[in-house]
């Protein structure tokens, strides 16, 4: 496989995944941003933890869909992420997504 359809392959994943989010968003509450994923879901629950004077987050998710465009199954059931760094949370709200027409 050449440079060339590696980059092809990986543009049409980012197309597809693209497409699902677009498809999907609109059944979650929220959005979660992590330094290493992008989820969406319907309940969140992040808490600030220390261990020997770390602070770290413990982000639990329930019903949730992944942006990740090699994960085979983007969509599950719950989530949890250990983090030490910064966790965005934003409430969706239906009228903010604007659904681009085909």
């Amino acid at each position: 496989m050449s440079a060339e359809d590696l980059e092809k392959y990986e543009t049409e994943m980012e197309l597809t995944l693209y497409r699902e989010y677009r498809d999907v968003v609109g059944i979650f509450k929220y959005v979660v941003e992590t330094d290493r994923r992008f989820y969406l879901c319907n309940q969140v629950d992040v808490r600030a933890r220390t261990d020997s004077g770390d602070v770290y987050f413990e982000v639990s998710m329930n019903d949730v869909w992944v942006w990740d465009m090699y994960r085979p199954a983007r969509f599950a059931k719950a989530v949890k992420v250990l983090t030490f760094k910064d966790v965005n949370v934003e409430t969706l709200n239906p009228t903010d997504i604007d659904q681009p027409l085909d």
